[in-house]
C-alpha cells in the first residue's frame, strides 16, 4: 500500500486537480496535467487524447518508484517498476527511465 501523499497526489493527477503537498505537485498547463516530484515531471497526461506517460528524470529512488507504481496501479496497468541489482525494470524489460507511454483510454463506444 502506498503512503497518503502518494495516493492523494496520484488521485489529483488522475482527476486533473491542482495539488501541492511536501515534495509533490500536480499542475495543469493548457492541455496537459503534470505529476511532479521535487519539481521533476515524473508523469504527464494529455487532456487531448488521454495518453499517460511516465519517466523517472534520472532519480532511481524508492520514492520515485513508489509514486510511479501507484500511478501504474491506479491506471490498472499490468506493469510494475522493480529493481534488481541496482537496475530498474518496467515489467520484464530493463527501463532507463526515459519517457514511456503507459496508458490510453478506450475509444470504444458504449
Amino acid at each position: 500500500m502506498a503512503n497518503k501523499i502518494t495516493m492523494d497526489s496520484v488521485h489529483a493527477f488522475v482527476i486533473g486537480k491542482p495539488f501541492r503537498r511536501e515534495n509533490m505537485d500536480v499542475e495543469i498547463d493548457g492541455d496537459n496535467v503534470y505529476l511532479k516530484l521535487h519539481g521533476n515531471i515524473i508523469a504527464l497526461r494529455s487532456n487531448l487524447d488521454g495518453k499517460v506517460y511516465i519517466r523517472n528524470c534520472g532519480w532511481e529512488t524508492k520514492t520515485t518508484k513508489e509514486r510511479l507504481n501507484w500511478l501504474l496501479y491506479t491506471y490498472n496497468s499490468p506493469l510494475k517498476i522493480r529493481q534488481k541489482n541496482w537496475v530498474w525494470y518496467l515489467g520484464d524489460e530493463q527501463w532507463d527511465g526515459d519517457k514511456t507511454y503507459i496508458y490510453k483510454p478506450s475509444t470504444a463506444a458504449n
